[in-house]
């Protein structure tokens, strides 16, 4: 713990914290940064490394997951303001550089809340303690006549108070304590209540900032140019045309690092972005495909995933001997589920600012998921020390898991090093659709039996590409995967089968490069599991939703579903020609459930209504989960009916919004939002609405025409 007699910018300097996105309130991260405003040359103290108090009262809150929408910008310093008794309007946020004291900085897996909950409310309780403890000393009082509130402490009897500015520099001289005593959740006054985003005026306003608004002294600009097959090599390079440009200072041959391979580029360097982007257009490259027009292939792909389902998989759990009770079952039915590859297309596209420096040290600046993922790879990569690396964290305008893959950023790295310069490398909307990575295409085989009128027969066997077989390297030949199989195993699901069950799986590969996407799997094998469950539920002749309450005996999933039920109306006649479908998911620590009423227009069905339930046990903002939960219900839409990516002969099909297709506001059936208070442990919000949607709008189509869809995407207007 350092005492530090300095100004506040050498200071945050000093801390190594992001210097470009700084201002007063949760609205930092803006480009007019008052860093005016606040008293130069004081004491700044920190408390612990989440919170940093100066003597002349102002409060820094670190936030150590970045903000690409889902509002961590607030959701995480809240739980720090709560524990310290601070409201947030008072004080500083600022993002977390990626240096290891911050622990874990990634804002994925929907973790920020649920992984943070104890160790971020520990750490401004800790800080209060702290605070508190200093004032009893200097009052001479017992502690428990002390309390602080509103960024002070005070003294019940007498009514006397110090500010944390006038204790903090004898708070920093104590001990962290290492299990301070949390607030009680009925004491809360932020913690799950209804909250303003302060963050917003500046997005709304243009004030904030996004990785693409970085400008760095000396930068120069870069646009690359990819394989149209992704993994093709460079045959030859003609820039007599971009080189005569305006603007354009050079052309270089680069590389793309991606997890499981590297693979050739060329970049067209240029003094301003629209003469790169010309230079690149006026660039000639030709490319050796090597076999990979055969290997990047969706429908071979599929082809391979079909053969697979005729033979067995690798067991991942089995209860009962599910193939000996499967061939003996009178009632049984076998079908499969099949999801497309998807991109993750955000807003802001791929962006980064590298300035490898001649000393060999790095600093980015870049919209990215995980300064300290960022740190990892990059010293990977140039083959140097973490100390050598700065990450300063913008804004991210959507990621989806897109940015927590560093190939863009590499990418930059590289051409920085090569050219001696800063550079500001920019991914067109054609290098995000065309390139990936991208969500896995899966296969659902699907078998299952009832027996009196109930499911007591259940075998999910998943196949496809594995990204903990293709990204991290991590499945043997002879393994199942095991987070497919967690996602889709009965401790997951809860369903209880009383004959047999088993999930199985087979690794079919591709080069096709491949990540998570928005609920990872869980989008992936939510609509097999959803829909069979279904075809099981009629072919018991049971509603649907009374098939499903047979077969869960946990009450959180019940309580759900019966909310969902309440609320949507589940028992209502219907008119004709109108159809209702359900569908329940755990990820992420938290249950969701969708029910989507559908009509018949035409050939096809219009989307009518959209009702979600959620348990996420304890959250912070009920505003947020909605809003969030909100996006994943378009999100999912989206998955169902509009383009997957397709590769045909070695190249994408789909190259922009254009022909990869999203939900627009005049499509958009009307929503409810519906969230069950459990108290439970924190789950996430940020993708766990999305897994029902797919498969309820599936079982809508179902009762409302009598067609069973097995395919996404399929034509919501024509049905065949």
């Amino acid at each position: 713990m350092k005492n530090i007699q300095t100004s506040r910018r050498d200071f945050l300097k000093a801390s190594g914290l992001t210097t470009f996105g700084l201002a007063l309130g949760i609205s930092g991260f803006t480009k007019d940064a008052s860093l005016k405003k606040i008293t130069p040359a004081v004491l700044k103290l920190e408390i612990n490394p989440f919170i940093i108090i100066d003597t002349a009262g102002n409060i820094t809150l670190v936030n150590p997951r970045p903000d690409m929408g889902q509002g961590s910008t607030q959701a995480v310093p809240s739980l720090l303001a709560e524990e310290l008794e601070v409201s947030l309007e008072k004080v500083l946020i600022i993002q977390s550089d990626g240096k290891e004291k911050y622990g874990s900085q990634v804002s994925g897996g929907s973790s920020s809340v649920r992984e943070l909950w104890l160790p971020i409310r520990k750490a401004g309780a800790a800080a209060r303690e702290m605070l508190t403890t200093t004032a009893a000393k200097r009052w001479n009082v017992p502690v428990t006549e002390c309390h602080a509130e509103d960024g002070a402490v005070f003294h019940k009897a007498s009514g006397k108070s110090f500010t944390y500015g006038e204790l903090a520099d004898d708070a920093s001289k104590l001990e962290i304590p290492s299990d301070p005593k949390l607030k009680d959740p009925k004491d809360f006054k932020i913690i799950g209540k209804y909250n303003k985003r302060l963050d917003v005026p500046d997005r709304v306003t243009g004030k904030a900032v996004y990785g693409i608004d970085i400008d760095v002294p000396g930068m120069v600009y870069a646009s690359i140019v990819h394989s149209p097959a992704i993994h093709g090599k460079i045959v030859s390079i003609d820039d007599s045309e971009a080189k005569k440009i305006k603007g354009v200072l050079q052309v270089i041959k680069t590389e793309r690092t991606m997890p499981h391979r590297t693979s050739e580029a060329v970049a067209v360097i240029a003094t301003n972005w629209w003469a790169a982007v010309k230079g690149k257009k006026a660039l000639v490259v030709k490319w050796d495909n090597g076999n990979y027009e055969k290997t990047v292939d969706t429908a071979g792909y599929f082809a391979e995933t079909y053969e697979a389902a005729k033979k067995e998989g690798i067991n991942y759990e089995e209860k009962g001997d599910f193939t000996v009770k499967y061939a003996a079952a009178k009632e049984k039915l076998e079908a499969q589920y099949e999801t497309p590859f998807l991109a993750h297309a955000p807003i802001e596209p791929e962006n980064a600012v590298a300035h490898v420096k001649e000393d060999g040290s790095v600093e980015i600046w870049a919209p990215v998921q995980g300064p300290d993922w960022t740190i990892r790879d990059v010293c990977a990569y140039m083959k140097i020390k973490p100390e050598q690396v700065k990450v300063n964290v913008t804004l991210l305008g959507g990621a989806f898991g897109r940015k927590a893959y560093h190939d863009f950023v590499l990418e930059a790295c590289h051409i920085s090093k090569e050219i001696k310069k800063p550079v500001k490398v920019i991914w067109t909307r054609e290098d995000d659709i065309t390139q990936g990575p991208y969500r896995p295409g899966m296969l659902s085989h699907m078998q299952g039996f009832v027996e009196d009128g109930k499911i007591t027969g259940y075998h999910h066997h998943a196949i496809g590409e594995s990204i903990l077989g293709q990204v991290f390297k991590g499945l043997k030949e002879d393994e199942a995967d095991s987070w497919i199989g967690e996602e889709i195993s009965t401790g997951n699901t809860k369903y209880n089968f009383a004959a047999a069950s088993k999930v199985s799986w087979t690794h079919v590969k591709t080069d096709i490069p491949i990540v998570w996407w928005r609920s990872v799997y869980a989008s992936n094998f939510g609509w097999g599991q959803e829909c069979f469950i279904d075809e099981l539920a009629h072919l018991a002749k049971k509603d649907p939703l009374k098939a499903r309450l047979e077969i869960l005996p946990d009450e959180r999933f019940r309580k759900v579903l019966e909310t969902l039920a309440e609320k949507a109306g589940w028992d209502e006649k219907l008119a004709e020609g109108t159809g209702k479908g359900l569908a329940v998911f755990k990820s992420f620590n938290s249950i969701s459930a969708c029910c989507i009423t559908v009509s018949k227009k035409g050939q096809g069905v219009k989307i009518d209504k959209v009702v979600s339930v959620i348990d996420c046990g304890y959250y912070v903002n009920p505003d947020n989960v909605k809003a969030q939960t909100e996006g994943n219900i378009v999100m999912g839409l989206t998955a169902a009916i509009k383009d997957g990516i397709t590769f045909t002969n070695g190249a994408c099909d789909q190259s922009n919004y254009h022909q990869y297709n999203i939900m627009r506001l005049n499509e958009m059936p009307a929503i409810e939002i519906h969230i069950v208070d459990s108290g439970s442990a924190p789950g996430g919000v940020g993708e766990p609405g999305l897994p029902p949607v797919a498969p309820a709008l599936g079982n809508a189509v179902f009762a409302a025409t009598g067609k069973r869809m097995r395919k996404l995407p399929f034509d919501i207007a024509n049905l065949g």
